[in-house]
């Protein structure tokens, strides 16, 4: 009896299942009010999205989009408020997990962050979007269309600076689903 080609089948037909079982890489996307100027916060940025998009692509990621909004020139607050959640919700896709960063937000540990975004990753979220707020912050109803509000302290923090924070744990959460060492509680 001879099995020619038979391991052969069997690997190719073992991948095709594999493949069909894998859920679909999750995008993830940051949208920022306001944009960072050469510096060294945009080289940080910079940085921190580069080794995500390295590491993302083996955990299940797709990549991470960065989508810089100007701000609005209203009047008022309320204003500026409403023309820049207009042009968020613009940007924001069907089925999206919605993450605001606003100081009245939850505080998670790294840990914590990674295992939410590991989560809605297996549960084939089609894409994860992070939105920074201008200097008026964000207008309620976009904040409570949001899955996780996020916080990084009760101190108020420049955009550029919260955007450069972002990246950072979005990279460290990566490193935490693949067990590398750069986060080490």
């Amino acid at each position: 009896m001879r099995f020619a080609g038979g391991a052969f089948r069997w690997r190719r037909v073992a991948n095709e299942a594999a493949q069909r079982e894998r859920p679909r890489p999750m995008r993830l996307t940051v949208i920022a009010i306001g944009k960072l100027k050469q510096g060294p916060e945009r080289e940080l940025a910079e940085r921190y999205r580069g080794r995500f998009d390295d590491l993302g692509r083996k955990l299940g990621f797709r990549g991470l989009d960065i989508h810089e909004i100007a701000e609005s020139r209203a009047r008022d607050a309320a204003g500026r408020m409403a023309e820049e959640a207009a042009a968020i919700a613009a940007l924001i896709a069907e089925g999206s997990s919605l993450v605001t960063l606003d100081e009245r937000g939850k505080s998670v540990d790294s840990a914590a962050f990674a295992a939410q975004l590991g989560r809605w990753r297996d549960e084939s979220v089609p894409g994860t979007i992070f939105v920074i707020g201008g200097a008026d912050g964000l207008l309620p109803e976009l904040r409570r269309k949001a899955k996780l509000c996020l916080s990084f302290g009760a101190a108020t923090w420049p955009h550029q600076m919260v955007r450069v924070m972002l990246l950072e744990q979005i990279y460290r959460a990566a490193t935490i689903l693949a067990g590398h060492p750069y986060h080490r509680a």
